[in-house]
């Protein structure tokens, strides 16, 4: 339903995104996964066609959605897709909904400009997706304020937004940014149960590797504007090849004893200007050589999982 070869993102002279590869099919889940500033966001423009409103653009690599190359795509043509078989839940529910209008129209208008249903059907439309999300008295939802709603309730709005079109790809962008843990599990879950009961491929971002544990099917881990492993879920966490997804694994909090001391990573990811030669994450890795900083590494296979590290396959 949706490959991704080779992709590469200028702003301007500056290339923060470059090499990345996916492919996607009906009723999977797809984990884009890193630490903040690794590129993820960006992939997921790129795949919306919203580069161009940050002043953006795709210098190389292709984008294919069910047979149709959308990196060419002239912009009137991609806006019937985007909404319609490409869906978006954007990263803030806060800030993604407009303040001055009841939740019920700015839901209407998908499924009005879209499939071009009346407002009496695009109403009716969206109060079933509304009990579909499980929102309690969705008639009445449909009357009121984002500022009368919770966090949690907005995220399922800015889902219900997304959906009201039917699309054939969503794609999430931390979609539980700003929310507390037990809503974020509920969102999750949600999702997960929408994938399953509407046979939807989803791209799922997340800095959260214990959420890609849980959700998803497969994993592509992203570091300085690359993908730099790749493979199925079960894979990735058994064994992981590149010590940044060690590193990813080894913060997940492991239990609730009195002792426990939650693990980070040294350092910081580098900025888009200050990108190092080599592999981008040597100086941040316990086990880079001289070689890290020279000679950026290729993807090496190794098991049903690919990382591009000098060692991989090697024990952390």
């Amino acid at each position: 339903m949706l490959e991704v070869r080779d992709l590469e993102v200028a702003f301007g002279p500056v290339a923060p995104l470059s090499g990345v590869s996916f492919s996607l099919a009906k009723g999977e889940t797809l984990g884009i996964v890193g630490e903040s500033g690794s590129g993820k966001s960006l992939t997921a423009m790129s795949v919306m066609g919203l580069l161009p409103l940050s002043g953006g653009r795709i210098t190389a690599g292709s984008i294919v959605f069910d047979g149709q190359e959308l990196t060419t795509l002239a912009e009137p043509a991609y806006r019937k897709l985007r909404g319609a078989r490409l869906g978006l839940i954007t990263q803030n529910p806060m800030t993604s909904l407009d303040p001055l209008q009841k939740i019920g129209p700015q839901v209407d208008d998908v499924a009005v400009l879209h499939l071009g249903m009346t407002g009496s059907e695009a109403r009716a439309r969206t109060i079933d997706i509304l009990g579909t999300l499980r929102i309690p008295e969705p008639q009445l939802i449909c009357d009121r304020y984002p500022h009368q709603m919770s966090g949690g309730m907005k995220q399922r709005i800015v889902i219900a937004m997304a959906l009201a079109a039917d699309p054939d790809v969503l794609v999430a962008d931390e979609p539980t940014t700003a929310l507390d843990v037990t809503v974020q599990a509920q969102i999750i879950r949600l999702l997960d149960d929408l994938v399953k009961e509407r046979d939807l491929a989803l791209v799922l971002i997340t800095h959260d590797m214990s959420v890609v544990a849980q959700t998803c099917d497969k994993v592509v881990v992203m570091y300085a504007g690359r993908a730099i492993e790749h493979g199925p879920v079960e894979a990735i966490f058994d064994a992981p090849q590149h010590p940044y997804t060690q590193a990813l694994i080894g913060c997940i909090p492991k239990g609730l004893s009195d002792d426990e001391h939650l693990t980070g990573i040294p350092g910081t990811v580098p900025t888009v200007l200050n990108y190092p030669t080599g592999c981008p994450f040597h100086p941040r890795c316990l086990r880079a050589e001289d070689v890290c900083s020279t000679d950026r590494p290729a993807f090496v296979q190794h098991g049903q999982s690919a990382a591009a590290c000098h060692f991989a396959g090697a024990a952390p």
